[in-house]
């Protein structure tokens, strides 16, 4: 009933003579009368309002009814429609057209349910047009990010956009996964999808992605490692200038606090006066003070726990003990090898046949000593101690999931044939490592790619490699025998191998030192150097083995060598061409040697200490007991402030 008036009215609005639009308009919102034209695209510039020919847009037509009206009333609307069916007819054409405009949802189908018995709206199913964003429009199963192990035991796997159940497809057991691998070549290149439950064919981009990721690649095909180096603080007008502060220093920095000096005036005002007396010079006594430490005011509380009781003797303390308390020969060598700490008595249990041949007690007096410590040192107060359990200090590691990223896989390995690795060390730019094994076979490898760019052959094994740390220059030393070499790398810029030249063979030898040294040098002019020999060569002082440690100092000048035997550190200075041996005589065998630095000082490691000089004044700092038999390892942090000490 509602719609049939709704449609009368509009009848009644669309047969309204014109004479009402010419009736007295209604009044306007606005206080003047607004003349505004809007012409369309199409329209030209000439163009006026007369196009409308006057006549109003009909409004369009408003359907009241619910969805859960009943259908006693659509049967009455059809009973309106016939009775008005023939006015309508005229109207027909324009409505449909302007309703068709406004239908946004597809026109739903009236079927009688079987369920119910009644009548209900049934709409067609939703298919997304092709200017969807959606990005599952391929994926028919819309169930989301969730567990799928939820439809373990379903037959369906999840449902789709109109709800209904998505079948599980069928899947043969592992024969018929190895008959597809072998029948279909494509099979390689699918992975299963878990949504689906099947697998899916990988694109060509997905292919390249994972063969990147197999050959320790760069996923990203656009990648370029080798690209220009944007230099942002290079050149002129791009040094970074960052002072401390620009403020004017102020007067206070020069000139005296008046301040202060009325505050000392009126100290020594008051000294003069006598107001403020200073303290007199204490003069010690002749008789000594004596206190009695053990007189104390009587306690309330309970005693204080007496002195320990020493241990009483058993059979091993006896002059004739039973033949079982007597240590064997093996029993008595492994005692007198063990520390006097690490002993479980400090006597081995003898036997005499008569009293009268025990000799002196060689512990006693230091065994009277620690009784009379234990008395002196027993406590006086009764202290109550504190009850913690020793789990509760230990604090809680955390798990070793929460602390990644961290080296988990080996990176990188490089083959070194069937011999063994003497020494090895990396360039300061961490691109180059150079390594040296025993069959005298020195190796030149690019740590990204692994490849052995050079190699050298020496006589003898290696015994120490070591990159110099300058960045200006490239070039490394190499411990043989009797001899030092120093050696260019291959494949140097112009600058660098320059400068490298100059360094190692200069064309201007500086003067021989007053004192001459055992260790001689020899190079090769710069003009005839190449990579496959040394440029420059240092002899030193025979030796059993080859130096067995080679280090560098931070500025890249001097170079400390370690060799077996007496007298076998010795410092070498590339600009002055100069070697020279700071000890005459070592306590020990030097194991390690290392430069400090900030500072003139020099680490020296023995097997169990580690003594700091200093080269300047030539005198010893201190000594350094790491409490190791043997040092094997010694590392300075950059600072100069730690050293950490292995063995």
């Amino acid at each position: 009933m509602a719609a049939a008036e709704a449609k009368k009215l509009s009848k009644k609005r669309k047969a309204a003579p014109e004479e009402e639009t010419s009736a007295a308009p209604p009044p306007s919102a606005f206080p003047q009368e607004v003349r505004l034209e809007m012409a369309s695209e199409d329209e030209g510039e000439d163009g006026d309002a007369s196009s409308d020919d006057g006549e109003v847009d009909e409004f369009p037509e408003i359907d009241a009814r619910s969805d859960t009206e009943d259908e006693e009333e659509e049967g009455e609307d059809d009973e309106s429609e016939e009775e008005d069916e023939e006015d309508e007819d005229e109207d027909e054409d324009e409505s449909d057209a302007s309703d068709e405009s406004l239908h946004v949802w597809p026109k739903p189908k009236t079927v009688v349910s079987d369920i119910t018995g009644q009548p209900k709206r049934v709409y067609p199913d939703i298919e997304p047009d092709y200017d969807s964003d959606s990005s599952t429009e391929d994926t028919p199963n819309r169930v989301g990010n969730i567990p799928m192990h939820w439809y373990d035991d379903l037959p369906h796997v999840g449902y789709d956009i109109n709800g209904k159940k998505v079948l599980r497809p069928a899947r043969g057991d592992e024969l018929d996964k190895f008959l597809k691998t072998v029948e279909d070549p494509e099979s390689w290149t699918s992975a299963f999808d878990k949504n689906m439950q099947m697998d899916k064919p990988l694109t060509a981009e997905e292919l390249d992605i994972i063969r990147r990721l197999q050959e320790n690649e760069n996923p990203d095909a656009n990648y370029d490692p080798y690209e220009p180096t944007v230099e942002w603080f290079t050149g002129k007008g791009k040094e970074e200038i960052m002072p401390l502060s620009a403020a004017p220093e102020p007067k206070r920095r020069w000139v005296p606090s008046k301040w202060e000096k009325q505050k000392v005036m009126k100290i020594v005002r008051a000294i003069r006066q006598g107001r403020i007396v200073p303290n007199k010079p204490k003069t010690a006594s002749a008789q000594p003070q004596f206190y009695a430490i053990w007189n104390e005011e009587p306690s309330t509380g309970p005693a204080p726990p007496p002195a320990p009781k020493p241990r009483l003797p058993g059979h091993a303390e006896s002059y004739n003990p039973p033949e079982e308390y007597l240590p064997t020969p093996e029993e008595r060598a492994q005692w007198e090898a063990t520390d006097p700490e690490d002993r479980e008595r400090e006597f081995l249990p003898q036997k005499y046949s008569a009293l009268r041949l025990v000799p002196a007690y060689d512990n006693f007096i230091k065994e009277r000593f620690n009784r009379q410590l234990d008395l002196y040192l027993a406590p006086r107060v009764q202290r109550t101690k504190l009850r913690i359990d020793p789990d509760s200090l230990i604090p809680k590691l955390p798990s070793p999931s929460s602390l990644r990223p961290f080296p988990v896989y080996k990176s990188l390995q490089v083959p070194h044939a069937d011999v063994r690795v003497r020494a090895i060390s990396v360039s300061p730019d961490g691109a180059w490592a150079v390594s040296g094994d025993e069959s005298g076979v020195v190796r030149l490898w690019e740590v990204i790619v692994g490849k052995e760019v050079k190699r050298w052959t020496f006589k003898s094994k290696i015994g120490a490699v070591e990159w110099c740390p300058r960045t200006d220059v490239s070039f490394f030393a190499v411990g043989v025998e009797d001899h030092i070499h120093f050696i260019i790398p291959p494949n140097l810029p112009g600058p660098v191998l320059t400068a490298t030249q100059n360094i190692l063979a200069p064309a201007n030898l500086p003067p021989p030192p007053a004192n001459p040294s055992p260790v001689k040098w020899s190079s090769v002019p710069a003009a005839q150097s190449s990579s496959d020999t040394p440029i420059l060569t240092l002899n030193l002082p025979s030796s059993p083995e080859p130096p067995k440690q080679l280090v560098w100092h931070r500025k890249g000048d001097y170079l400390a060598s370690v060799s077996e035997g007496q007298g076998g550190v010795w410092i070498h200075q590339v600009s002055r061409r100069h070697s020279q041996a700071p000890f005459k005589k070592v306590k020990g065998t030097v194991q390690l040697v290392l430069f400090h630095p900030t500072k003139p000082h020099f680490f020296v490691a023995t097997q169990r200490y580690v003594r700091m000089y200093n080269l300047a004044e030539q005198t010893l700092l201190k000594t350094l007991t790491p409490g190791i038999r043997w040092i094997s390892s010694m590392d300075v942090h950059p600072s100069g402030d730690h050293l950490i000490v292995g063995g």
